[in-house]
């Protein structure tokens, strides 16, 4: 089997977070044979530069790339004029978080709307030119034989112009703070948990509207990339909710998520599961898997995780990686995998080196590992075919700060080995 090889970089790991960048990377994927470029959500980052703390689930990042302001966007009107109110309003307040606007402006009062309306014309053709240039990379990749993969967080952020638009969704308290926030239990990334910030859903208030927010949700993600990466996909089934005055994500606790009920209009709304890949990492119960499977909806295998445990019952070992799993050596959350295997033990090294039949372990083993595996798509991060080591590293979850700043420059590539596609 010819495997699909994909490259986990985020655009803003590029010399230049700009399309002709883009179109450059574009250029050297095709050169070596890669057909998927997977970013990380390309939505406005938060202060900390977080791409997983947005201030909005649709408007894209006018940093990233710019083109023209003659395009329809008739397609986005269920989100843009929200956008633009909002963040036309938190720029003019200083950009303090939307709970601590004027009441009438907290509250969306009407009339108050109606003079903000008309000073929303500069960040309408901010999204215009996003949009002209994003479709435009798009093509240029396509055309090429390069997918674009993109990445949708499963929540939201609290202080986002969808929350303040749409508070009834949210478990918010009625002064418009959250009840409780998301995250996860203590696990593999960390002892306390990840205490994310994020706001959760009112499930009840998406089924009346028959999941309107997120059948709009991954329609616009389509018109964006080719496929779209579910970042935590149990969230479909049951969040960790954490009560918001806790400082870490011990005491939370499983709420119940709408499961069947939203997937059906999700993949009514998308019509071809192969467009959708379900991160199903961390503490998963066999009701996740088996939801996915429902779905015909691939998963994810992260080779830094396969060599540890039970091997017998590992998913993440290289010998019982299934053909439904995309199969990644890390992800944006893990070490590189430099990293990673300088942090081994003995006895996990000992697997590694059984399996691939040397003693001397190396970065290219592991993505070999990776290619050899019985699936369709092997996803790589840039950092690890260039073979770089913890100082590389994307981001370390449950840490604010330090994240979201490594990028490469264009010599760089060229000591990125051939790879053996199979």
């Amino acid at each position: 089997m010819r495997r699909k090889v994909g490259v986990l970089c985020h655009i803003t790991s590029l010399p230049s977070s700009n399309t002709e960048s883009g179109k450059q990377f574009v250029d050297f994927l095709e050169s070596v044979d890669i057909s998927a470029w997977q970013m990380l959500p390309i939505t406005p980052p938060d202060f900390y530069g977080s791409p997983y703390a947005s201030s909005s689930a649709f408007a894209g990042w006018d940093n990233l790339v710019g083109g023209c302001n003659d395009i329809s966007m008739e397609e986005e009107s269920y989100w843009l004029e929200d956008w633009a109110l909002f963040s036309t309003i938190r720029a003019a307040h200083e950009y303090r978080p939307w709970t601590e606007w004027p009441i009438e402006l907290r509250d969306r009062h009407p009339d108050a709307m109606v003079e903000w309306r008309e000073k929303i014309g500069p960040e309408i053709s901010n999204q215009m030119r996003f949009q002209s240039g994003w479709l435009e990379l798009r093509n240029y990749a396509n055309e090429r034989g390069v997918s674009l993969i993109g990445d949708i967080p499963i929540f939201v952020a609290h202080d986002s112009a969808d929350v303040w638009a749409h508070p009834h969704l949210f478990q918010l308290e009625q002064d418009g703070q959250p009840s409780y926030v998301a995250g996860v239990p203590p696990d593999y990334f960390s002892e306390d948990g990840q205490r994310w910030g994020t706001v959760l859903y009112r499930w009840d208030e998406h089924h009346a509207e028959d999941y309107k927010w997120w059948r709009e949700r991954m329609s616009r993600m389509l018109r964006l990339f080719d496929t779209v990466r579910i970042d935590h996909f149990r969230g479909f089934h049951s969040a960790w909710a954490i009560p918001v005055e806790d400082e870490n994500a011990r005491n939370g606790f499983w709420q119940e998520g709408p499961g069947d009920k939203i997937l059906k209009q999700i993949i009514d709304e998308v019509g071809d599961t192969s467009k959708i890949i379900a991160e199903d990492l961390g503490i998963i119960p066999s009701e996740v898997i088996e939801l996915r499977k429902r779905y015909q909806l691939d998963g994810m295998a992260v080779l830094q995780f396969g060599f540890d445990g039970n091997l017998s019952s590992n998913p993440h070992y290289p010998p019982n990686i299934k053909e439904d799993l995309v199969v990644y050596t890390g992800t944006h959350d893990n070490d590189t995998t430099k990293g990673w295997l300088n942090s081994l033990n003995e006895d996990s090294l000992s697997i590694i080196q059984e399996l691939v039949n040397s003693n001397n372990i190396v970065v290219n083993d592991i993505i070999q590992l990776a290619l050899n595996s019985n699936t369709e798509m092997v996803i790589i991060p840039l950092q690890d075919l260039l073979g770089l080591g913890s100082n590389a590293r994307m981001n370390t979850p449950g840490v604010a700060e330090g994240n979201w700043k490594w990028a490469f420059e264009w010599d760089d590539l060229a000591s990125i080995p051939s790879l053996d596609l199979g």
